[in-house]
């Protein structure tokens, strides 16, 4: 071994001790004729001390150093001298008396500081990966997804789970995003593609007998990145069998809280874990998977805005939208330039506007108040009884400001929402070391899709419908609630899951709602409908992403930075030049022609 012992374990145990070390140079330093070098690996970082007093061989050689080489360092443990403790690092007490030096490799200058907390452009970083992922944040993002991951492995497997790999190469089953396809060299014309989940396979293990499974599962899905996407992306998938929702959303609770108290002791949550439906995240938050760090719930206003003489609220009315506000705590006094920047967020999202009521100046009891205390852009329409109702069912007091959408339900709803969460972000309500989980359960099974003028399924196709639903499948799908589920955290969808479908009979029901036709339906899931007829068990599972915990779990702002090499936002990959063209003589042998696009 080039070393004996790693730089973070150099502590006042060590003191004496005759080591050897490797890494890289973090920074080099002249006093006088002594020199300096912070030598880092991957568990820390030590002082290194040359004396030409000592060793004139090596402090000559330490004057040549330059950030980012490699080198190795035989010395000794000493203690440092008084006044020159670095409290900061683990190793701050001592130092290596450096006896011998040997240059392992040289380095080009970096493109970006390693050894300082400065922002770099994300392409840049992506670019020159291998550099930064020497950078603390980066090491200490592995570091903890190694954790994470190797608990999870350890707690499964404890409770009879059985770590099973599935396939990368399928046949291409769409169920919602494209796939990435994969041409066959031996069968021209036909492609693989790359599983966008293990959905139908894990099902399969559950006919299969296995019933209890998991996997640290890669998946693939070719649809536009966010900061919580990519088009290669890790997910825990679990199934089991014999299993109703609340055994899975009991273990899943249990998996996140005991890992998180063994791993992350210093974040707060509240168990058990709160229960929403899906009607009442989006009634009362706007969006189903809701930041619970704050309230700041949205309230229905329409009772009391409905007879002002505002044309918009009455217009929205009779076509029967809805009126909903929330109130932003102690923000009576934003600018109107602050107000037009909200108001175009939330055009953004689909409103039609936004109505802005401060109220300030009247003290504590809601009576006092009078139209000089409000600052309004509709308040010519409004009287003071309208603002003391607003305030009394906002639950608005001395010095709020009261932010109101009108519109159909559902745009209003979700940019209502969209506008909650910025402004928790921009007051700062969004503690990040909260973990605010929560289960968000009886989704709707399908959705309409007005562009397509179809049924589209919320989830998956797979999801079984809760008991008295089935009913409506024929005639009113709108109505179906499924037994499905998420597990959020700080506004983030952690986790997805629901109890599956077993029966043929049943998923033809649902694949007919979806619009497939018989040949559709034969030629993408005759696998999994033709195991059904052979004794498959109720089962049902959940899918919690690695990537997005490992994100939410540092405070993270995307998965990019838990991920060792990402792609960027827009799916490239600056470090190997992905995606790229390939050679004609390739194409030829897969017996592909491109065409030009028109």
């Amino acid at each position: 071994m080039l070393k004996n012992i790693n730089c973070g374990d150099i502590t006042k145990e060590k003191l004496g001790e005759h080591v050897t070390l490797a890494g890289w140079v973090n920074r080099r330093r002249d006093h006088g004729n002594l020199i300096f070098i912070d030598l880092r690996d991957r568990t820390g970082i030590v002082q290194v001390v040359f004396n030409p007093e000592l060793t004139t061989k090596a402090h000559a050689i330490a004057e040549s150093l330059r950030n980012e080489w490699v080198i190795q360092i035989k010395g000794i443990v000493s203690e440092r001298p008084e006044g020159t403790v670095n409290i900061d690092i683990p190793s701050g007490e001592v130092e290596i008396n450096a006896q011998d030096i040997l240059i392992l490799n040289e380095s080009k200058t970096p493109p970006f500081y390693v050894n300082e907390d400065v922002d770099v452009d994300e392409n840049l970083r992506l670019k020159y990966r291998y550099v930064d992922l020497r950078r603390e944040n980066m090491k200490n993002a592995l570091v903890a997804r190694h954790n994470i991951v190797k608990y999870i492995r350890t707690f499964l497997s404890e409770r009879e789970f059985l770590e099973i790999e599935t396939p990368i190469l399928i046949k291409s089953t769409p169920e919602g995003a494209r796939d990435h396809v994969v041409p066959s060299r031996l069968y021209p014309g036909t492609f693989y593609a790359l599983p966008q989940s293990p959905q139908q396979l894990k099902q399969l293990l559950m006919v299969g007998g296995l019933e209890r499974y998991f996997q640290i599962a890669r998946c693939f899905r070719d649809e536009d990145s966010r900061a919580d996407r990519q088009p290669e992306f890790t997910q825990l998938d679990l199934e089991m069998s014999f299993v109703e929702q609340e055994d899975i959303l009991a273990l899943t609770e249990e998996l996140f809280t005991k890992l998180l108290k063994e791993l992350f002791p210093d974040k707060s949550f509240i168990s058990p874990f709160p229960r929403l439906t899906y009607d009442f995240a989006m009634e009362n938050y706007g969006v189903d998977r809701p930041d619970l760090r704050f309230e700041m719930k949205l309230v229905d206003v329409s009772n009391i805005l409905e007879d002002t003489d505002f044309q918009v609220f009455n217009n929205v009315i009779s076509k029967g939208g809805v009126i909903k506000g929330l109130v932003a705590t102690e923000c009576a006094e934003f600018t109107r330039s602050k107000i037009d920047e909200l108001t175009e967020f939330v055009k953004s999202r689909g409103a039609s506007g936004l109505i802005s009521i401060g109220i300030s100046g009247f003290g504590e009891c809601l009576s006092d108040l009078n139209m000089s205390h409000v600052r309004s852009n509709i308040q010519r329409f409004l009287s003071v009884e309208h603002v003391q109702e607003l305030a009394d069912k906002l639950n608005a007091v001395d010095g709020d400001l009261i932010l109101i959408i009108a519109g159909d339900v559902k745009p209003t709803n979700s940019s209502l929402g969209a506008l909650r969460n910025l402004l928790g972000v921009e007051l700062g309500l969004s503690d990040p070391n909260v973990m605010a989980f929560a289960f968000v359960t009886d989704f709707p099974l399908f959705e309409w899709n007005e562009e397509e003028d179809r049924w589209d399924a919320s989830h998956h196709a797979f999801c079984m419908p809760k008991e008295g639903f089935e009913q409506y499948l024929a005639d009113d799908p709108g109505k179906v609630v499924a037994q499905s589920y998420d597990l959020i955290c700080n506004g983030i969808e952690m986790a997805s899951g629901s109890i599956r479908v077993h029966k043929r009979e049943l998923q033809q029901k649902i694949f007919s709602v979806l619009g497939y036709s018989v040949e559709d339906v034969t030629e993408r899931f005759s696998q999994l409908l033709d195991a059904f007829e052979y004794g498959a068990p109720p089962h049902g599972g959940i899918a919690p992403g690695i990537d997005r915990l490992v994100m939410v779990l540092l405070g993270r702002d995307t998965i990019r930075d838990v991920i060792a090499f990402p792609k960027t936002q827009s799916q490239m990959d600056p470090m190997f030049g992905a995606p790229s063209e390939i050679e004609q003589s390739q194409l030829e042998e897969l017996r592909i022609q491109l065409t030009s696009e028109d």
